[in-house]
């Protein structure tokens, strides 16, 4: 059974007395297809007419009812039923078949995260006049820096927010492996579980969100700016509708699924020799908050006209210009990145940095972290 609704009919307010949803199905063998409901799927009979031959029940689990009738012309043929995890339930498979025909498919109620298998390669990305930006959530600006997504094990994006003011999000959270927020431009204000009141991430600035941290976004300033790299690409968002932000504050050492919540701020930035010479790098402590999952740093070069030749054994390497300019060769090919441009870079490939401006500033996201945790 298809149901359409056109938005033009749609009232402005709320229906009032919305007490639960009736759902017709058909069926010709009406005590078969009752018992099924019953003893299969836990629904109660609630009502069952005419007495002296039954042609119509009505049965109901929590909201949900359906009405079984032997004159229904044009039920529910598909029926999807939430299971704590179907693959494991002794007996039972992925789909059934009602005595009336319906088909029941059993489904993850609470779907785990899925990880493709990454897929290397090397990634430019220019934000000269030809960049393309796409309209998403809440008519942010998207503009995708890795299009092909690894083979779907990672996403980078650059994200603009063109009108400043309140947000509308609300609480909710992500089935991630990983996933970083970098401040570009302006400023976003943020609530974290277990964070207390909340922050201000301003430019230069970054946050972990470790696997299923409850979080919302407030407001942020006009043509705010940020880069959001995660892994998998394509990951679920969950609504939570029972906490409130903010919340009380956790122990710096909460743990999240295995990680621990950073808010890096950039004026409080130390900055050590990077593992190229002649260039220092500011750690952010995603690192350690992963336990060596991924890293992320920005990096300087200690003066103008610097030079290096690298090669990597991660699963990701990726650099997004934040100022200056840069130089980069691999495969026999050179490019010279500006601000806002990236590349992604894969293991085992050589490549160099060279004619580094003074002024040259790189954000690096690796995993695995790619440097001592100590």
């Amino acid at each position: 059974m298809n149901i359409t609704v056109s938005a033009s009919i749609l009232p402005d307010a709320a229906i009032e007395g919305v007490q639960g949803f009736l759902i017709p199905m058909s069926c010709t063998d009406l005590p078969a297809t009752m018992q099924f409901f019953i003893a299969r799927l836990g629904f109660r009979l609630d009502a069952i007419f005419p007495a002296d031959g039954p042609r119509t029940a009505i049965l109901s689990r929590g909201s949900f009812t359906i009405r079984l009738g032997l004159d229904v012309q044009d039920g529910l043929q598909t029926l999807q039923v939430l299971c704590d995890d179907p693959s494991d339930t002794p007996g039972e498979t992925r789909e059934l078949i009602a005595p009336n025909g319906v088909t029941i498919r059993l489904v993850h109620a609470n779907p785990p995260m899925r990880l493709p298998e990454t897929r290397q390669q090397l990634v430019l990305s220019h934000a000269g006049d030809a960049a393309h930006w796409s309209v998403g959530r809440a008519g942010m600006r998207y503009r995708d820096l890795l299009p092909e997504r690894h083979g779907g094990a990672f996403i980078a994006s650059h994200i603009r927010i063109l009108d400043g003011g309140p947000v509308p999000d609300y609480v909710h959270f992500h089935k991630i492996r990983f996933q970083v927020i970098f401040c570009r431009k302006g400023w976003v204000r943020l609530a974290y579980e277990g964070q207390g009141e909340p922050f201000l991430l301003e430019a230069g600035d970054c946050v972990l969100q470790p696997p299923e941290i409850r979080h919302r976004v407030l407001e942020s300033s006009a043509g705010a700016e940020v880069i959001e790299l995660g892994s998998p690409a394509e990951h679920i968002t969950m609504a939570d509708h029972d906490m409130t932000l903010p919340n009380a504050r956790y122990d710096a050492a909460h743990d999240f699924n295995g990680q621990t919540f950073v808010r890096h701020v950039a004026k409080h930035a130390a900055w050590t020799p990077w593992k190229s010479p002649g260039f220092i790098a500011s750690d952010t402590g995603i690192g350690r908050a992963t336990r060596g999952l991924a890293g992320v740093r920005v990096v300087r070069p200690s003066m103008a006209g610097q030079q290096a030749a690298r090669m990597h054994d991660t699963e990701f390497c990726f650099f997004f210009v934040l100022a200056g300019s840069v130089d980069v060769s691999a495969s026999g090919q050179q490019w010279r990145l500006e601000p806002d441009d990236s590349i992604a870079i894969p293991g085992q490939l050589r490549y160099a940095f060279a004619n580094c401006s003074a002024d040259l500033e790189l954000l690096e996201v690796t995993l695995p972290a790619d440097f001592p945790l100590a």
